[in-house]
Parts: C-alpha cells; sequence; structure tokens
C-alpha cells in the first residue's frame, strides 16, 4: 500500500501560506535536539542551559507559517499525555519554542498545541471523514477514547521554551503524507482546562521520513488502513525544506524493533509579535459538512498526570 504516488497534478499543489522568512537551520535543529531531550528537572540547570543554547548556534529568522488544515478545533485540553487509550506505535514529541527574532532565547510560557489524526487516518470530532483508500470505520477500533478530543492538546513552555507530548505515530489520509498540526500561542493563561486569550503566532505541521512512516505503516493496527500513501516529495503542504519546513528528528526507542516507539524533536523559531493562525489558507482536504465547532464536551477525559501547565521533563 504505502509509497504509492498519486497523481502530481494534484500533490504538487503547495497550499502555503508564509508569513515570514526561511529558516537558516545551520546547527539549531541538532542543538534544539540536545536541549529538548536534556534533564529539565532542576530550574538553575535549565536556565543555564536556555542561555547558552540562545548564544551557540546561528539564530534561524522565522519559521514558514502553513494552513491550519480542515480539522481544526478549539478548545483542547492542556495534558502531556493525548493518546486517550488510542492504539498505534508510542511517540514521545518534544518542541522548543524560541524567539527568531531575540537570539533564538528561549519562549518561556508558550502555549503549543498540537493535533493529529489516529492510526486509521480519523481525527477526533471528525470521525465520520473518509480518510481514503480502505479503513474500517473509527467506531472499530474499540476503544474508550473521546471522539471529540482524542490526540488533542496543549502544553506551555518551561524555562527551556520546551514542551512534552505523549501520543501515539499518526496514520494518514488522501492526500496528505503522515503529519502532525502544531500551533504556538503566547499571551494568554490556561483557564478551566484549555488556553484562553493571547495571540497564534505560529501555525505549522510536523513531518516524518518516508521510510520510518511506511516501515509503521506495516504494521498493527496501521496496516488495516490500505490504499495510497502519499510521500513528502508528494505532499502538497511540506515543500521539501527539512527542518525548517517542519521534518521531525526522529530516534528510535529501540532499534531493531519499530513498534517500541519513537522519539521525536524540532526548534520552532517564532516571532513573538507576528500572528499567524494559518486558517483560510487552504489545503489538507476537505471535513464533512456536519463538523463540530466549539469547545470540547463536558465530560471531556483531564489529563490528571499532569494538573498543571508545565512541561515537565
Amino acid at each position: 500500500m504505502t509509497g504509492n504516488h498519486k497523481n502530481t497534478s494534484i500533490t504538487r499543489r503547495r497550499a502555503l501560506a508564509v508569513s515570514g522568512g526561511t529558516v537558516a537551520a545551520g546547527g539549531l535543529a541538532v542543538a534544539g535536539f540536545q536541549s529538548a531531550f536534556a534533564d529539565t528537572t532542576d530550574s538553575t540547570d535549565a536556565d543555564a542551559s536556555a542561555s547558552a543554547g540562545s548564544t551557540s548556534s546561528e539564530c534561524m529568522t522565522l519559521m514558514t507559517s502553513v494552513t491550519e488544515g480542515p480539522y481544526y478545533l478549539d478548545g483542547a485540553l492542556v495534558r502531556k499525555d493525548i493518546t486517550e487509550g488510542k492504539a498505534g506505535v508510542p511517540l514521545t514529541l518534544r518542541l522548543t519554542v524560541v524567539d527568531a527574532t531575540d537570539g533564538c532565547t528561549p519562549v518561556k510560557g508558550a502555549a503549543v498545541e498540537i493535533w493529529h489524526c489516529d492510526a486509521w487516518g480519523y481525527y477526533s470530532g471528525y470521525t465520520t471523514a473518509n480518510p481514503g483508500g480502505s479503513a474500517p470505520a473509527e467506531s472499530e477500533e474499540g476503544d474508550s477514547a473521546n471522539d471529540q478530543t482524542y490526540l488533542r492538546g496543549y502544553q506551555i513552555a518551561n524555562a527551556n521554551g520546551v514542551v512534552k507530548f505523549e501520543t501515539i505515530f499518526p496514520g494518514w489520509y488522501t492526500p496528505r503524507t503522515c503529519h502532525i498540526h502544531v500551533k504556538v500561542h503566547t499571551g494568554g493563561e490556561k483557564e478551566d482546562g484549555t488556553y484562553e486569550g493571547g495571540k497564534v503566532n505560529y501555525t505549522g505541521q510536523l513531518f516524518f521520513d518516508d521510510d520510518i512512516a511506511e516501515e509503521i505503516f506495516t504494521l498493527e493496527p496501521y496496516s488495516k488502513h490500505t490504499g495510497s500513501y502519499t510521500v513528502l516529495a508528494d505532499d502538497m503542504v511540506y515543500d521539501g525544506g527539512g527542518a525548517s519546513s517542519g521534518l521531525l528528528t526522529l530516534k528510535a526507542v529501540h532499534k531493531k524493533d519499530p513498534s517500541k516507539g519513537y522519539k521525536g524533536s524540532l526548534t520552532l523559531g517564532i516571532d513573538p509579535d507576528a500572528e499567524s493562525t494559518g486558517a483560510g489558507s487552504g489545503g489538507g482536504g476537505t471535513p464533512p459538512s456536519d463538523a463540530p465547532t466549539g469547545t470540547p464536551p463536558s465530560d471531556a477525559p483531564s489529563d490528571s498526570a499532569s494538573p498543571s501547565a508545565s512541561a515537565s521533563s
């Protein structure tokens, strides 16, 4: 099923809404990976690491913003573990937010929001939207996840500008490659379990190496979704820029057993004074006409393991 390219007249479209320059990634992606996976339990060490990281590598200008896509929902919950029991290969995601206009200093307190599809290509809130190819209905997964909130969440950046999420490797849907959506907010605050106020400084998407993605998709439960998977070169959003375009650095938990999971990381260079919602910029497919809007239901699950908005190690 994987690796079959779809019609390039469709897939070579670029749905980019550029809000800044390209990234002079240099050594920053590597530095971001190292700092993101460093032990941040000691606040003194964290502050020292943040200071060193802001001056030890060439600073980027801005990450390129792209469409938020058709499956965004307001009111995601502040929590580290966003899986809600969804089956899939574990993914620990660490993102480092830096101010690209101020020497790449960490943006403490930035709220990072992510959302992505499950192993069969379904998004919470849009579980009747056909992911393309042949896949069982989302209801056949047999999990206890809330259909309005699974695989969505916020975390608040610590002194290093770092957030951590526990999730699963996303599946895919036609006509897109495997990806995770991300927004960076500043100026708001945690309220009623979610994040309110402020503004969106960056809207982007995170991408995965083709070889790793295709290997994952041979495993259960991913393998039950068959069809033509879109590789990076044919995706309508990814523009081939590597880390500067959202390509994650991935490290296998166990090199000989991909089912054990991956650690993924990336440094996001933003302008805290800019605003880039990514709304209305097209691309990414079309949601069903009866798609829900608004905040999660009152019975939405919380993250009891992460009662505060702090991004722990």
